[in-house]
């Protein structure tokens, strides 16, 4: 028999970690509990969770500094908690390598079925991987540009540039097919999964960042095509 998923729960408050606890147990699921940032970053390594529900506002170490050093090691999903509602506030979250946001107060029963729904495309996703034998090499080159899927590194050249979660995989998308000009629309699905609603001017504001962060490193990698959407640069 499988073993259960284990889901990490993080948040400073013990009511919401003892709800979501009892609601995930009652569901099957195995659950272990962090009450900040630090511990929750402790308990990664103790526990390998299938899942993350991650408070943003904590003691310590709040939810968004977490999300950045786990992204650094894993692709785990991660749920965002948080009590402010704001779209601002989502876009950051998700642009650090969120998965998904839910806004307090929220019902249980709706985080159990997100955390349901976020583990099978999970699972999907690997099982598509693994069938897919055809590029076994980690490393994509155009260029000066270099990139590695599996320690979701960037290079322009020697210089290393550090990129957030979804700048990498708008890159990686765009580098997947270096001749194609892809619409605002398919760099979304690559960026954030096809049940993501997400707006053009996110896709934009990330672009600029890559530009920017690329620049600095002496290179030029995304050109526009005008009306069109974007498209991977010569990179030399």
């Amino acid at each position: 028999m499988a073993k259960a998923p284990t889901i990490l729960v993080v948040d400073d408050d013990a009511h919401i970690r003892e709800v979501v606890g009892f609601a995930l147990k009652k569901e099957g699921f195995l659950t272990a509990e962090a009450k900040d940032g630090l511990q929750a970053i402790a308990m990664m390594q103790q526990v390998n969770p299938d899942l993350i529900v991650l408070d943003i506002l904590m003691p310590e170490m709040d939810g968004t500094e977490v999300c950045k050093k786990i992204r650094a090691a894993s692709e785990v999903p991660i749920i965002f908690l948080s009590s402010k509602d704001d779209e601002i506030d989502r876009i950051i979250g998700l642009e650090l390598g969120g998965d998904d946001y839910v806004t307090k107060p929220f019902s249980p029963r709706e985080l159990i079925a997100r955390i349901k729904a976020r583990l099978r495309r999970r699972m999907a996703g690997n099982a598509g991987h693994e069938t897919a034998p055809d590029n076994p090499s980690s490393i994509l080159e155009h260029g000066l540009l270099r990139l590695d899927t599996e320690t979701r590194r960037v290079f322009w050249g020697q210089t290393w540039v550090e990129l957030t979660h979804r700048e990498f995989r708008i890159l990686q998308t765009l580098m997947g097919y270096p001749a194609k000009i892809f619409t605002r629309e398919e760099l979304i699905d690559g960026a954030y999964g096809r049940d993501h609603c997400v707006s053009d001017r996110t896709i934009d504001s990330h672009i600029k960042s890559v530009r920017k962060k690329m620049a600095a490193a002496g290179g030029e990698a995304i050109r526009t095509a005008h009306g069109v959407g974007y498209q991977l640069g010569e990179c030399q």
